[in-house]
Order: structure tokens, then C-alpha cells, then sequence
């Protein structure tokens, strides 16, 4: 456990080293006993992969106030158990024009495309924590076969719903902007909704599984 300030009213809680499980759970472990045992000083609470941003009141503490009691927090979350992961399937349709990477990005690890997307689609991924834009949850952990970086150069506009990759990650675009991930297909799902409770259809915490669908099941699909 590390600690860092981020500035004269926020703090970073670090609760491990590398992305994975392990990280990941400590982070919610320790966000869930925040929200549940909320501190008066606490304005705000940003988990990632393996930290947990603390925004607070700095006329009521300060830094090491609040490390001392974020400590005492930690120790009585390691014992929390966490709810069983809800279940959400994404239903893709790859390559194309709604996968315009798919193709380099088999090339790239000379796979074959339906390779690629047998990959894609074998492995449960853990919603590890959502940013960038609403509804946008950065999942892992993607097969070490398909792993590929960022593009060079965004694009100025990538279309809602697109299924992207970058790294160890995988992720689905809720809304149309700009972007650098590779795009390996598209889905009909709406991913954030405004009108839906809980808008966002990815949650911290949740086990994603992806499925391939035809060109035509993903015209006939009608939103959730």
C-alpha cells in the first residue's frame, strides 16, 4: 500500500503493482467500505486499475489525516467479501467495416482473422473500472496471442459500439469519439443510456463475455 499526493486536496491510494485480479479487488474492496462507511471529509472517490483516487475536504484534514485513516479503512476492507460478479454478454459482429483493424491486427501476430476472434471471444474479462466517457469500462484480460498497442495516430472519430483493443485491454466505445484502439468489430447494444437504470450496461467489477453474430443479427437487434 503506497501513497501519493495528487494535489493539495487528493490523494492516491496505490494497492498494488500490476493489473490483474488480485490489484483490482483490493481496489474494490476498499471503494466498497468508503461507500458504505462514507467519511465526512471525502468529497470524491476514482478507483483505476490498481489505485484509488481520494478527493477531500482540505480545510478538515489533510494528507497525512487521511493517509492514517485510509490505512485503518484498508485493513478492515481486506477482510470484506465481495458480491459474486453479474454476468453481461456483449454480442459482436467482427471485421469489415466494423472492425477496420481486425485484419492488421491477425497480420500482426499471423494469425488468421477467425483466429483472432476465437480469441476475443474464449475469455471472461473483469470490468477492472470505467473512464475516458461514461459507460466506457476498460476490460482485461485480453489472450497474450491478440495483445497489440494503441494506434500510432486516434482517429477523430470512432462509431458507438465499436469493440477495440489496446494492449492487454479490450474495450466497447459507448458513444462516437475520437479514439486509438484497434477496432475489431461492432456491437448493437447501446452501452450508456441517459433514460436507463443503471445507464451505463458495464459495471466495476462485472465479468464481460463477448459472442460473435452475422452481419444480419446485427441488423435485426433491436436496442435494450
Amino acid at each position: 500500500m503506497e501513497f501519493r499526493a495528487a494535489s493539495d486536496q487528493a490523494v492516491l491510494v496505490y494497492l498494488g503493482e500490476e493489473i490483474g485480479l488480485a490489484s483490482h479487488q483490493r481496489v474494490c474492496k476498499l471503494l466498497r467500505l468508503l461507500q458504505q462507511e462514507p467519511l465526512a471529509w471525502v468529497r470524491n472517490l476514482q478507483p483505476a486499475y490498481c489505485s484509488l483516487l481520494v478527493t477531500f475536504d482540505p480545510l478538515q484534514i489533510d494528507h497525512r489525516e487521511a493517509e492514517t485513516m485510509l490505512r485503518h479503512y484498508e485493513k478492515r476492507a481486506g477482510k470484506m467479501a465481495l458480491p459474486e460478479p453479474r454476468t453481461v454478454e456483449i454480442p459482436v459482429c467482427y471485421g469489415g467495416e466494423f472492425g477496420l483493424d481486425l485484419d492488421e491486427v491477425a497480420a500482426t501476430h499471423e494469425l488468421s482473422s477467425s483466429r483472432v476472434i476465437e480469441l476475443h471471444t474464449s475469455r471472461t474479462y473483469r470490468a477492472y473500472f470505467l473512464g475516458f466517457a461514461p459507460g466506457f469500462a476498460y476490460l482485461g484480460d485480453l489472450a497474450p496471442e491478440i495483445a497489440t498497442p494503441r494506434l500510432a495516430t486516434p482517429r477523430k472519430k470512432v462509431a458507438a459500439g465499436s469493440v477495440g483493443i489496446a494492449g492487454a485491454q479490450t474495450a466497447v466505445y459507448p458513444f462516437a469519439t475520437p479514439g486509438g484502439w484497434r477496432l475489431i468489430g461492432r456491437t448493437p447494444l447501446e452501452m450508456f443510456r441517459k433514460d436507463r437504470e443503471p445507464m451505463g450496461l458495464i459495471a466495476m467489477g462485472d465479468e464481460v463475455r463477448f459472442r460473435a453474430i452475422t452481419r444480419e443479427e446485427f441488423a435485426a437487434r433491436p436496442p435494450p
